[in-house]
């Protein structure tokens, strides 16, 4: 998955007992923790952790080693662990062309890359390699606590979720929110046409962003079905302005068969698509 040692160090093997398996999702923005009885197959704990403004990686450590000492369900141990990064450090590449030795060059023209950045890549469907920057030491500190675990781009697991749904001859899109920025995802045929991730301060931003794609891809706003999951609801002002110019939206239905404890159960389990997913 990664390009140094680091991956070796991912395949130690960590023994437990516990039939449980925990998805976390990192950004500098916020961090989410889940976690699945398998026996049962039912998540006992679920929680989101916003910040109040963005975080360095160094700060984002601080928080994720004091919310686990605040948490004792995140202190027991598990069966198994995946952890994936949620950031615009990102590009993908089809895997006929991908080298892992140009890793580096995939990514300079639209990622600022210091010298100390460690450059990773995710499989995707067989057909695309997402390659990014994750947090090294966030990877190193959740290794101290599990020993094996999987990391990866939210990306591809977005991309590689969605691409499983069935889909039909016309182009599909479909728009995951998280805070302040959102992934848009294009599939034709059960293949992608389309992936990328923008930031948006205010609701002209992302209907912008998002008219702009649509004119770029030749898709009519009056034809193609835009499916939104993430945390957007029906009450945010993002939605009401896609309502506005896009004929056809809608929520993604149900996406698990997961049943929940009645301490996690989510209010809205859209906005924790990911986090979920990441469990399967």
């Amino acid at each position: 998955m990664g390009l140094t040692d680091m991956v070796e160090i991912a395949t130690t093997t960590n023994i437990t007992t516990t039939k449980k398996k925990m998805s976390i999702q990192v950004s500098l923005n916020g961090l989410s923790f889940c976690i699945l009885d398998k026996e049962r197959q039912e998540i006992e704990y679920l929680k989101r952790f916003d910040f109040e403004k963005q975080l360095d990686p160094v700060k984002v450590l601080a928080r994720i080693e004091l919310i686990i000492e605040q948490e004792p369900l995140l202190q027991q141990q598990v069966e198994e662990a995946s952890l994936f990064f949620t950031n615009t450090l990102f590009t993908l590449v089809p895997l006929d062309l991908f080298d892992e030795a140009q890793a580096v060059s995939y990514l300079k023209f639209n990622t600022k890359i210091l010298k100390t950045d460690f450059i990773a890549h995710d499989e995707i469907n067989q057909e695309l390699v997402n390659v990014y920057i994750p947090y090294a030491n966030i990877i190193n500190y959740f290794f101290d606590m599990f020993g094996e675990f999987e990391y990866r781009h939210s990306l591809s697991v977005l991309i590689e979720s969605l691409l499983h749904h069935k889909t039909s001859e016309a182009p599909q899109a479909y728009l995951h929110t998280h805070l302040q920025h959102y992934e848009l995802i294009v599939i034709q045929n059960s293949k992608l046409i389309f992936a990328n991730s923008f930031e948006f301060e205010t609701k002209e931003d992302f209907i912008y962003y998002l008219l702009f794609t649509f004119e770029q891809l030749d898709l009519d706003p009056e034809v193609v079905e835009l499916t939104l999951l993430g945390d957007i609801t029906k009450n945010s002002k993002e939605y009401e302005i896609a309502y506005r110019y896009i004929k056809n939206v809608s929520f993604l239905g149900m996406f698990h068969n997961y049943s929940f404890s009645e301490a996690a159960m989510p209010e809205y389990p859209l906005a924790d698509y990911l986090t979920i997913k990441s469990l399967t």
